[in-house]
């Protein structure tokens, strides 16, 4: 017969209340909780999530929806947001819509069906179609790094219209005039905003916008590639390139390197987002590092702010909007 919590009571003196707590993700005496631990291991118990969900109509699970799993901003994102969750006392159901809208629906009815009690969402979608379908569970959702208008629920983002005017305008500020800007999908809200940084920056510096060195791509590294290639092949190649994505940044640095453009030496480059792959880059990169950890944090409180029917949970959606870091290195040089 399966252990219970009369059992781990029984072995360790303490209150049905007390080995409760600790379960649901409560805080408990040090010394209590180590005799909760041994007891649980000794006796093999097991929580029965399914029974304890129908009579909490908690499950303790928080879905996380993303776009696409082989994205690297997304799957760092997860990993830290699933030790923060873990450490609440959550477990965490990983779903992805590879970039397909009508999916995007699909996964946050999956997600729903399996009572989870909140949802952390990369959306794909502008028009928060998808957000309705929770809402209307009283699921609560917090969307990452997009959000929609007019605001239907909690987001966290990067403030990526300063990110991309500083990071332009560090170029500028080393004598730059000719600065090519490599974008993602121009359909999102994070690649518009950066693309509008650079512009402001080009603006306050009384640059006329040359819009043969602007280019959007679709996220892909491949993309990246393509058009860092056409750029630099051109008769008038740009002295110095903003590339505003991360796997776009890797395929441009791949096209540099094929066709023997030294860097900065022959061109300057900045690119974005801080992991590791960009480390192995010889010069090392310039790059904008987004507040992964601060990102995750700020997503997982709001969402369990809600769920756990905190004080401030009937507040109207809230926008949080973090810095960014430029990461002077040694990709760029003056001109």
């Amino acid at each position: 017969m399966a252990a219970t919590i009369k059992d781990i009571s029984k072995m360790t003196g303490l209150s049905i209340a007390t080995i409760s707590k600790y379960l649901n993700g409560g805080n408990v005496l040090e010394q209590n909780r180590k005799a909760i631990e041994e007891a649980i291991e000794q006796l093999d118990f097991t929580v029965n999530e399914f029974a304890r969900s129908l009579k909490t109509s908690k499950s303790r699970t928080i879905g996380i929806l993303i776009p696409n799993l082989s994205n690297t901003f997304s799957t760092n994102l997860i990993a830290q947001a699933e030790d923060m969750l873990r450490n609440q006392g959550y477990s965490v159901i990983i779903s992805s819509c590879k970039n397909d809208v009508r999916l995007e629906k699909e996964c946050t009815r999956f997600l729903i069906s399996k009572m989870v009690d909140g949802i952390i969402s990369i959306p794909v979608s502008s028009d928060g179609s998808f957000i309705e379908i929770a809402q209307s569970k009283n699921v609560p959702i917090v969307l990452v790094d997009r959000y929609t208008k007019p605001l239907l629920c909690d987001c966290v983002i990067i403030n990526n219209h300063e990110a991309a005017r500083e990071a332009t305008q560090y170029l500028i500020n080393n004598g730059h005039r000719r600065i090519a800007f490599l974008g993602g999908d121009e359909q999102l809200y994070t690649s518009l905003e950066r693309y509008n940084g650079y512009l402001q920056a080009l603006q306050d510096s009384d640059i006329t916008l040359d819009e043969k060195l602007c280019a959007f791509g679709d996220l892909a590294m491949e993309s990246g590639y393509n058009l860092a290639k056409q750029l630099l092949l051109r008769k008038d190649p740009p002295t110095a390139i903003f590339v505003a994505q991360y796997r776009m940044t890797l395929g441009a640095i791949m096209a540099i390197n094929e066709l023997g453009v030294r860097i900065p030496e022959d061109v300057s480059v900045i690119g974005f987002d801080n992991l590791e792959q960009t480390q192995i880059v010889n010069p090392p990169l310039t790059l904008v590092s987004q507040p992964l950890h601060e990102i995750a944090r700020c997503a997982v409180d709001m969402l369990l702010r809600r769920v756990e029917n905190r004080e401030d949970a009937g507040r109207p959606p809230q926008l949080i909007k973090l810095a960014t870091q430029l990461y002077v290195r040694g990709s760029v040089r003056a001109v």
